[in-house]
């Protein structure tokens, strides 16, 4: 499975019969409202085009005409509906309108009357009603003239509606459909970084903060008898030390599970082996890389790694595992193979849907193969962003 995976929705009908099937029904209902939804779209489209455009010579005339657009998209989300339920034709909804903060309402409304959709929707509407007509007419006479072979004629004209609907009401162009897939990856990645700090936050309280809290008691103790007993606040020094030692390793933990400092000074290369190291399961590592990634790429490669190799830990029941990173054209791609019990699976509860949703947000790909029994080979692609020469000398440090 992908991180990011497109629907392949197969909305062809079956084949026209001569029986009259449920399909062809909807089929005939479908051609005899496109007369009433053909007025009603024609005499909207004909009136605000009439009046916006008549009234562009004052000002109402610019504004009524980007609220008409705006209404087209309601006609043209209606007619999309109609067309899933008694075609199945299955088109995705257009994004909304953007809003961008900050904008001047001139801006806005230069936006609007630029919207492609709008103006697509328009057409439609104009042009449904002589259709409309037709496609009335034709099953009208039909249901009474031709009643052997109306569902062959059925079929040629509801061909030519779904044609229409897939061409004038569909999202404008490929754009249109990555700026939606931003969108919902922008939200992946507004939720990942929020659990990322809930996540910090509850080590820092439960771990670190907790042991300073008890090591400051402890010294305030040690404080108080140190002129009474001195042996006594001796001893209470030492717990105090060794508080201190348990405080700074939690807090180097946490500080490598943030960013660690080797995949900053040596690279990925040094990183993953020093991951690979802390595994309970041999680790074979090879990284053949003409240059350093961008550091946010380099970061979530590791990430991704580092995770994989701690569910192999702790899932896999592998004996041997290898982790492979090459620069392919302008992507980087990962493999983790191991020789375990396989089964891994995106909603198999081991992280796998987070990784996937981490990757998908920076147009990534994560591919799982691990049928039962094993072996596993999980391979993730990154985009390939060359490191900025400015960030360089902050890296060195």
């Amino acid at each position: 499975m992908t991180a990011r995976t497109t629907p392949l929705h197969d909305d062809r009908p079956p084949p026209a019969r001569f029986a009259y099937d449920t399909y062809t029904w909807k089929e005939i209902v479908h051609l005899l409202v496109n007369l009433p939804m053909g007025i009603v779209a024609f005499v909207y489209t004909v009136s605000v085009l009439s009046v916006g455009i008549g009234l562009t010579v004052t000002v109402v005339g610019l504004p009524l005409l980007a609220l008409a657009l705006l209404g087209a998209r309601v006609l043209g989300r209606a007619e999309r509906a109609r067309a899933r339920k008694l075609l199945g034709v299955r088109v995705d909804e257009p994004s909304p309108m953007p809003g961008e903060r900050g904008q001047s309402l001139l801006g806005r409304l230069w936006s609007n009357l630029k919207d492609p959709v709008g103006w697509r929707t328009m057409l439609y509407g104009f042009i449904r009603l002589p259709w409309g007509v037709l496609t009335f007419a034709v099953v009208a006479v039909g249901l009474f003239v031709l009643w052997p072979v109306l569902p062959f004629i059925v079929r040629g004209l509801t061909n030519a509606d779904r044609a229409m609907v897939r061409g004038l009401l569909s999202p404008s162009d490929e754009l249109e459909r990555r700026i939606a897939e931003l969108e919902s990856d922008r939200g992946v990645v507004v939720d990942t970084a929020a659990a990322d700090l809930r996540r910090i936050e509850r080590d820092l309280h439960d771990g670190a903060q907790a042991r300073l809290v008890a090591l400051a008691m402890g010294l305030g103790l040690a404080k108080e008898k140190l002129l009474e007993d001195p042996d006594a606040a001796a001893s209470m020094v030492d717990e105090a030390h060794g508080e201190v030692k348990l405080a700074l390793q939690e807090l180097r933990d946490l500080a490598r599970g943030i960013h660690p400092a080797v995949l900053t000074d040596r690279g990925l290369n040094a990183a993953l082996s020093s991951v690979a190291s802390r595994c309970t399961v041999p680790v074979k590592v090879t990284a053949d890389l003409p240059a350093r990634p961008a550091a946010a790429i380099e970061g979530i490669a590791y990430f991704t790694v580092s995770e994989l190799l701690q569910n192999i830990s702790k899932h896999s029941g592998a004996r041997s595992a290898s982790v492979d990173v090459w620069r392919a054209d302008e992507r980087l791609l990962i493999q983790v193979w191991d020789d375990g019990r396989g089964g891994a699976r995106l909603d198999g509860g081991t992280g796998m849907s987070g990784l996937a949703d981490r990757l998908g947000a920076v147009d990534g790909l994560f591919v799982i193969e691990s049928p039962e029994g094993g072996p596993t080979t999980i391979t993730a692609e990154l985009p390939w962003r060359d490191r900025s020469t400015d960030a360089a000398p902050g890296l060195r440090k």
